[in-house]
Order: C-alpha cells, then sequence, then structure tokens
C-alpha cells in the first residue's frame, strides 16, 4: 500500500537525489556522460559531475526545472521538464552518442520537452511515474510535450502512448561502446490542449 506521495518543486539542495534519479532515467547513460569530466580530473565521479551539473542555476534541465515525488517523506522518483526554444539550433554534440538525441530535440522547437522521469524501483507500480508525468503536463501549460525514451524501454513506451503520446519519429543510438546494445532513441509528442 503506498503511504501519502506529494509531488514537489525541486530545490538547490536536492541536486545529488536528482543525479541518481537523472541516472536511474536513463539506464546509466548519463553517468557514462559524466563520466567524460573524470577522465579530465575535473572531478572525482561521475554522479559528482551530475550533482555539479544539476545544482547550476543556469543549467537548462537542472533543479530549477525538476519536480520530485515523495512517499511519505521519502524521495521516491523525479521528473525534469522545461521548454525547447530555438536555440537548440546551436547545439553541436561533442560526442557521437549525442547527435540523435540533438536531432531528434532539433524537430520539436517550441515544446515542453520532458527530460527525464525516473522513479526508485521499490517505489514502482503505485502509480508514481503517470503522477510526475501529469505534474509535467500541468506545467506546460497547454503546449504541445515532446520526451525521448529508448525503444527497448516498454513500460515508459505504455506510459506514454496511455497518456496521448504519439511516435513522431526514431532515430538509431549509437552504441557506448564496440560491444554495446543498440536500440532506436523514440520521439513521442503530445497535442496541445
Amino acid at each position: 500500500m503506498a503511504g501519502q506521495v506529494t509531488i514537489r518543486r525541486a530545490e538547490k539542495r536536492d541536486a545529488a537525489e536528482l543525479a541518481i534519479l537523472v541516472d536511474l532515467s536513463s539506464h546509466g547513460f548519463a553517468s557514462w556522460l559524466w563520466h567524460g569530466s573524470v577522465v579530465r580530473g575535473e572531478v572525482e565521479t561521475a554522479l559528482e559531475c551530475g550533482r555539479c551539473q544539476l545544482r547550476s542555476d543556469d543549467e537548462t534541465g537542472g533543479w530549477k526545472d525538476a519536480s520530485f515525488a515523495e512517499v511519505d517523506g521519502e524521495v521516491a522518483g523525479a521528473v525534469i521538464g522545461y521548454s525547447i526554444d530555438t536555440s537548440i539550433g546551436d547545439v553541436e554534440a561533442d560526442h557521437p552518442v549525442l547527435h540523435p538525441l540533438i536531432d531528434l530535440q532539433k524537430k520539436v522547437v517550441g515544446s515542453w520537452f520532458i527530460d527525464s522521469l525516473g522513479v526508485y524501483r521499490h517505489h514502482r507500480g503505485i502509480g508514481l511515474g503517470r503522477q510526475l508525468l501529469d505534474h509535467e503536463l500541468e506545467r506546460a501549460a497547454g503546449r504541445t510535450a515532446s520526451l525521448i525514451t529508448e525503444s527497448t524501454n516498454e513500460v515508459a513506451l505504455g506510459l506514454y502512448r496511455s497518456s496521448g503520446f504519439v511516435e513522431v519519429e526514431r532515430m538509431e543510438s549509437v552504441p557506448l561502446s564496440a560491444d554495446g546494445k543498440t536500440h532506436d532513441w523514440v520521439l513521442l509528442t503530445r497535442s496541445a490542449t
């Protein structure tokens, strides 16, 4: 039985928890990206890099764009959303794995982009993902909403489709390593309401 669920906006002090949930929602992709800062000697760990990025006051997709679901006062999940403006057209991928993601985002300029949505495993199955998604759709304030997920993430695809999202396009992912698994990145949108 689920306890008392609260959805709240993130605070700067939540950046470490947010980094964990962003990494969880990306199935480790975020920490793989953040690890570059470790290699360059800028931070000690990938999660430290994620925390630093997410606590920035100026970072799109950082703490100011995030909300948390709490169950009985414990953080259980998070969502990040923001408007994609025309400046995305100037963004160049600094690594090949990012090319398809940025190319897909460039197709939804003007939409409310749901960047990350993740729920800790022990809190899944009680509707928190849907509550976080609904919260983000409210923040979209009637604009078209968009998001990108992996073609192999059937649970997420089911949630998004049941909430009115439709597939617009897909692009093949670039494997993270020579023996890495591949999938398609799926761009979904939901029309303005």
